[in-house]
Formats: structure tokens, C-alpha cells, sequence
């Protein structure tokens, strides 16, 4: 069974924070990246784990970094979205499911790995730039993919899984652990690493980016 961000299990973890600061993943020649702040900052320890998989690749396989850090604003942004578009979707939907469905594409902010720097939305790519085939585009919603947004989904070609199962390897292999409704996000040291990995605290908390 897959536990979600909006399970209180989460919410129950004590959140801790260990001083670490954010740092701009620019400055790490080994790591590629789509985009520029926030999102290119996280965490050190991430950082570091970050590089450790890329090592753990074949030659001509990239990581393709999308977006770490994000603001508790864009966060709320971000699920209230979400929320709101599958209210219109299922009218019939009560207020706590619609939390509940939510949580599957987009953590509720008081919980949000991305808030903490300690996570990671990423993918593979050819080191021409070139994605490789992950079965959906990065941030694929559950309802618009039939659910192939999920790292365990069937309804993935043969191809896209190997891609998958070849990322999953490497980012595992250094530390971090998956959220399994979505492929591409990964996290280190906040609340749902903490309860993947049986640890009673986080080691990151929500942290505000530098001024």
C-alpha cells in the first residue's frame, strides 16, 4: 500500500533541522539542470548525493535536475492548483478526498518535501540534452496519464521502464528515497524520507532561501 504526504504518519514525524545550508546546483559541473531559482538550490547533503548517483550511471546517461527547492508560496500555489482542478473534475468529491487525491501529484505545503531542499524532481537524459523514454513527461498527473505516473505503473513501455528501474538504481544507491506516485521525485533527509527509511525525525525542515 502506498502512503501518501497527506497520511498523518507523515505529519507525525518530528521535524527537525540540522543547520545544513541550500546550495546552487550551477556551481556542480556533474549535475545538468532545466531551470534556475529557487529550484536549482538544495540542500548540501542532497547535493553530494545527487553527484554520487550521477557517478553510478552508464557513460552517455544524464541526470536531468528539474527543480529542488521551493518556496512554501509556490508550494500552497502549486496543491491549491491541483485541488481546485480536480474539484471541477469530480464535483462529487468531499473536501477530505480532494486533500487526499491531491497529495498523489502535489504534497500538501505544511508537509512538502520541496519546502525542506532535502527533494528533487529529475529525470534521465542522453548527454546531447535529449530526455530518455520514462513512460510520461516529468509532472504527468495521475488523471491525465492513467496513472502511469506511478514509479511501479504497468501501462509503461519496456523501454521507459529499464529507464526507470536505471534511475531508481542510482538515486537509491546514494540515499535517497522515491515518492511512488511520481516518478521523478526524489528526497533526502525530510519527512517522507524519515518514513521510508524507519527514522523518528527529519534531518531537514522547511528552511527560507537565502536572502
Amino acid at each position: 500500500m502506498i502512503v501518501l504526504l497527506s497520511d498523518p504518519l507523515i505529519a507525525a514525524i518530528t521535524s527537525r533541522d540540522n543547520g545544513e545550508p541550500l546550495a546552487d546546483l550551477r556551481a556542480v559541473p556533474e549535475l545538468r539542470l532545466a531551470g534556475g531559482p529557487p529550484g536549482c538550490l538544495a540542500r548540501q547533503g542532497l547535493r553530494d548525493r545527487l553527484v554520487t548517483a550521477q557517478a553510478a550511471l552508464p557513460a552517455g546517461v544524464r541526470l536531468l535536475i528539474m527543480e529542488c527547492y521551493r518556496t512554501p508560496e509556490l508550494q500552497d500555489e502549486y496543491f491549491s492548483g491541483y485541488r481546485e482542478k480536480l474539484r471541477a473534475w469530480h464535483p462529487g468529491w468531499t473536501d477530505e478526498r480532494l486533500h487526499v487525491e491531491a497529495s498523489k501529484f502535489v504534497s500538501p505545503p505544511e508537509v512538502a518535501p520541496h519546502c525542506t531542499g532535502g527533494a528533487v524532481d529529475l529525470t534521465l537524459a542522453a548527454e546531447d540534452g535529449e530526455q530518455l523514454d520514462m513512460g510520461t513527461e516529468v509532472d504527468a498527473n495521475p488523471e491525465d496519464s492513467e496513472e502511469a505516473c506511478f514509479t511501479a505503473a504497468t501501462n509503461i513501455s519496456a523501454r521507459a521502464r529499464r529507464n526507470r528501474d536505471l534511475l531508481a538504481a542510482a538515486l537509491r544507491s546514494a540515499g535517497l528515497v522515491n515518492y511512488p506516485t511520481e516518478w521523478w521525485h526524489w528526497s533526502y533527509g525530510e519527512r517522507y524520507w524519515a518514513h521510508t527509511t524507519g527514522q523518528s525525525a527529519t534531518i531537514y525542515g522547511p528552511v527560507a532561501p537565502p536572502a
